[in-house]
């Protein structure tokens, strides 16, 4: 891992992080220095110029930079999941990807056009209407939470075709920055997370051609490979972020308590059994984290076949992670004293950046939805 991501690259992109942060600025140096490692084509096969590293690989790549610089982790995150299922599906015997996966290690960047304001319905439905068109489809609507809004030269989106109301089609595809008819809004001021740049993207009669369409699902769950490859991809590298920023919030704590002294007894506060309970406690729940996303991503590397019990396998980490980094945040907070509640505090916006976390699906709810499914089977009347 030290081959692609050395200290001193992570050391230059921590200090970094706190002047984005400042200006809600999107990481363009990080971005640069990334690319000239190698880290657009993490999934890449060396023929096609790329690292060739699975996903189990990449995530503990993702928890190190996340380490550094949360909001970086998270955009290039975006990047790293098209790549993901391009080699989901080439370790499948599906090579209608490689161009992807080709495209990414010679500097193309991916981004994720697929959310949606209030479509909870996520992968499975969307209210960007795609129309059937001579040569491809047309895509209008509004895709929120765009990552690397600033940079990528490609963008996956996907939209509902109803030109059969019997039998409405969920249409994925990829447009490039050449593409006509869409535009990045300038809505981007989050309370953590802003260097991603995740602005929305407004499509308006955005053409497709038909060799940049990757797949026609039906609306609804679907067991094709694309939804799988994306919600792998999606959930353990997203988990890998938060694993990554609970680290650091722990490191931080315990730096903060070995050398703080109390007033009252002259004792270092990690002397303190109140603090040392409150850092085992939160050092207790993040241990369990990192086994469980690294375990998911080995399988999926492996070819491994779970059948439906795959998504319990992937939201469960996604859940883990980011409900565990806040209240490993919250404790490294409450034990480092009045210094963290500065705005200029690393941990303060690691406190902003963690609340990301609730946003991302899968939500609590839908988690404890197909858990529930998974263990007690559907709703029966």
């Amino acid at each position: 891992m030290q081959t692609i991501l050395s200290d001193e690259l992570l050391e230059r992109i921590r200090h970094r992080a706190a002047g984005y942060d400042a200006r809600n600025e999107f990481f363009t140096e990080d971005l640069e220095e990334l690319a000239q490692v190698g880290y657009l084509g993490l999934f890449s096969p060396e023929k096609l110029g790329g690292l060739n590293l699975g996903l189990e690989e990449v995530a503990q790549l993702q928890m190190r930079l996340a380490a550094a610089a949360p909001a970086t982790a998270l955009g290039i995150n975006m990047h790293l999941v098209w790549t993901g299922v391009a080699r989901a599906f080439s370790d499948r015997g599906d090579t209608s990807l490689d161009w992807l996966l080709a495209e990414a290690a010679a500097g193309e960047i991916f981004a994720f056009g697929i959310s949606e304001a209030g479509n909870d319905s996520v992968l499975f439905d969307s209210d960007t209407v795609a129309t059937p068109t001579p040569g491809g489809y047309r895509f209008t609507g509004t895709k929120i939470f765009t990552s690397l809004s600033p940079a990528w030269t490609r963008l996956g989106i996907f939209g509902r075709d109803n030109s059969d109301p019997e039998n409405p089609k969920l249409v994925y595809g990829f447009i490039t920055r050449e593409t006509s008819g869409y535009t990045i809004s300038d809505d981007w001021n989050p309370l953590g997370m802003r260097a991603t740049q995740s602005r929305s993207t407004v499509l308006d009669n955005v053409f497709v051609p038909a060799d940049r369409i990757i797949r026609i699902l039906p609306v609804g769950p679907s067991a094709d490979l694309l939804p799988f490859a994306i919600f792998a991809n999606f959930e353990l590298l997203l988990a890998s972020v938060y694993a990554g920023l609970g680290d650091r919030a722990l490191r931080l704590a315990v730096e903060t308590v070995t050398t703080r002294r109390s007033k009252k007894t002259g004792e270092v506060y990690a002397n303190d059994p109140n603090i040392r309970w409150r850092i085992a406690s939160a050092a207790i729940e993040q241990a369990a984290v990192r086994p469980q996303i690294l375990a998911s991503a080995r399988d999926v590397d492996a070819l491994a076949d779970h059948g439906p019990a795959w998504f319990p396998l992937f939201v469960g980490p996604k859940i883990r992670a980011t409900e565990t980094a806040r209240r490993v945040v919250d404790a490294a907070i409450r034990v480092s004293g009045g210094g963290s509640y500065r705005n200029d505090a690393e941990l303060t916006r690691l406190y902003r950046d963690v609340v990301a976390g609730l946003f991302h699906p899968s939500d609590d709810e839908s988690a404890h939805g197909t858990f529930a499914d998974a263990y007690l089977g559907p709703i029966t009347s």
